[in-house]
């Protein structure tokens, strides 16, 4: 990875926490409380893929139709961003893998 792709990488970023910020509130909060969860328990490949500009965009027309959060997503957080995730590997099964393999302490 080379300087232009951090570059790259934070302004990217940059541009996706300003749409968020663009979100209402109640939006903002609960995109907020998913990016926790996803952070914790989310896929490998959460930061390189398109589940969080998704999500925002899912946000952003739903908002735009004026709909509330939980209209959307339902009232178990949690489940949701589980559903999202349900075909993709996590940090967690990595971690339940390497520990659960034969010579590894």
């Amino acid at each position: 990875m080379g300087i232009q792709d951090i570059i790259e990488g934070k302004r990217q970023w940059r541009a996706h926490v300003a749409r968020v910020k663009a979100l209402p509130p109640d939006y903002r909060i609960v995109y907020q409380e998913m990016q926790r969860y996803l952070f914790k328990v989310g896929p490998v490949d959460l930061i390189d893929g398109d589940l969080l500009p998704g999500i925002v965009d899912f946000f952003a027309g739903g908002a735009a139709s004026g709909k509330g959060v939980l209209e959307l997503i339902g009232s178990d957080v949690a489940a949701f961003c589980d559903d999202l995730i349900k075909d993709s590997r996590t940090y967690a099964e990595v971690y339940q893998a390497s520990i659960g393999e034969p010579g590894k302490p």
